[in-house]
């Protein structure tokens, strides 16, 4: 259940910078604040141009303090999967004190134990998830504090990044005077929250069509199996329709917005539309079939190299089918498409919050859901992550709460002892071998 308190979640994305606040109450979310800019600064879900992202993130931080009638302070940032790599991990300890009772220190022990491992220069660990712990023997134990042992071992997954993207993203977001809370991996944080039980266990896929990339997640057995980054999403297909028309891109998204289809059998070739033509001094006629015909092409190679990947290790024989969201999925049509193309059952995750009942809002909803529901063991275990530092159970939930903008003095300097005590610190379609017998 997710802690209560106050959380910020913030989607740097291609297209669209958006914040969402949230406060949770008995593990209820209700959205407080939402704050959604115009992106600058990033190509194909990278960021190119620190400053312009700085600005960006400050613009749409600005409209959700306004809505909310809060000042943010710290936000949970969500992490592109771009050369993400996952990994099992294990670990095993004696057990320190005289008594043998398991504690804190043990368990961040343990973790360290099972973060001994090899990691390229180029690459940082992001986080650890533990899944389960052993006591002299005795498996599936979820949280072992307290516990009398001998011999503590964790199993658990262990996610790498590019160090690159992990330093810009962080230097974006304090240089826009914010905090980094969390660093959450968005298609962890997606596919952990818009899935069901049953649909995580039993194996899924979500595509997340963003506007300069789209992200192919599998989970199964209730762990993020795989992940896939194709560099094309919404804004190649206006970018498409702008070329084949000759007209300017902002044109070319209104067309797409107002009369696009992704799947031509649904479109007609009597109803027309104008369209302002660059060299020519009047609109031509453009029939809804030919336009739907531009966007398809362009959709349908998303989707097929999507299925390229996810027929190598065999993703689609899993039961849960396909699951489409994010922005570019909002397009009329396109879940025919790709229900045509994958062959299995496909449907499309729409958030169910008022106001943002709108497939773009998934991730950033997604990573505030996340956040709120980390808990006690996943905070102690990531203070074995080189740079990083184990929060106290009950400072956690603290930190993550939003500052308001009237507060005593005695109330800024607890603040300011909190922000000292916070931890400081080609895109690949390649699968990795370890994959091949993740759905034995």
């Amino acid at each position: 259940m997710a802690k209560t308190g106050m959380y910020v979640g913030l989607d740097i994305g291609t297209t669209s910078v958006k914040v969402v606040v949230a406060e949770f109450i008995e593990g209820q979310m209700n959205i407080i604040g939402v704050g959604n800019a115009k992106s600058d600064g990033l190509n194909r879900g990278i960021i190119v141009d620190i400053d312009k992202t700085v600005s960006s993130i400050q613009r749409a931080v600005r409209q959700a303090e306004e809505k909310a009638g809060i000042q943010i302070r710290s936000v949970n940032v969500g992490l592109p999967a771009n050369l993400l790599e996952v990994e099992n991990c294990q670990g095993m300890i004696a057990v320190n004190s005289e008594s043998k009772e398991i504690t804190d220190e043990d368990v961040q022990n343990v973790a360290s134990a099972a973060l001994v491992r090899s990691t390229p220069p180029e690459r940082q660990i992001v986080a650890i998830l533990p899944q389960e712990f052993t006591v002299d023997g005795f498996e599936g134990i979820k949280d072992p504090r307290g516990m009398i042992g001998v011999r503590l071992e964790m199993f658990g997954v262990v996610f790498t990044g590019p160090k690159t993207i992990i330093h810009n993203t962080k230097k974006c977001v304090e240089k826009a005077g914010l905090t980094v809370n969390e660093l959450v991996i968005s298609p962890l944080a997606l596919t952990e929250t818009v899935l069901s039980d049953g649909e995580k266990d039993f194996g899924t896929i979500v595509i997340d069509m963003g506007g300069g990339q789209t992200t192919t997640s599998v989970m199964h057995d209730k762990q993020l199996k795989f992940t896939h980054v194709n560099q094309e999403g919404g804004e190649f297909v206006t970018k498409d329709i702008s070329i084949v028309l000759n007209t300017s891109f902002n044109n070319a998204e209104a067309l797409k917005i107002n009369y696009g289809d992704a799947f031509p059998e649904r479109t007609s070739v009597s109803e027309e539309f104008p369209v302002d033509v660059i060299g020519k001094s009047e609109p031509i006629k453009v029939d809804e079939r030919y336009l739907s015909e531009v966007i398809e092409a362009r959709v349908e190679q998303i989707f097929k190299k999507s299925k390229e990947v996810l027929d190598e290790i065999d993703a689609l024989e899993l039961p849960g089918g396909v699951i489409l969201t994010g922005g570019g999925a909002s397009l009329p049509g396109v879940v025919d498409l790709a229900q045509d193309i994958f062959d299995v059952n496909v449907k499309l995750y729409v958030p169910n919050h008022m106001g943002l009942r709108n497939p773009v809002f998934t991730n950033v909803i997604s990573i505030v859901e996340y956040s709120a529901q980390l808990n006690d063991i996943y905070h102690i275990a990531k203070g074995a992550i080189p740079g990083s530092k184990a929060k106290a159970p009950q400072a956690a939930a603290i930190q993550q709460e939003v500052q308001y903008e009237t507060y005593t003095e005695h109330s800024q300097e607890e603040y300011d002892d909190l922000k000292e005590n916070e931890s400081g610190e080609k895109v690949t379609g390649k699968i990795k071998d370890f994959f091949s017998n993740i759905f034995d």
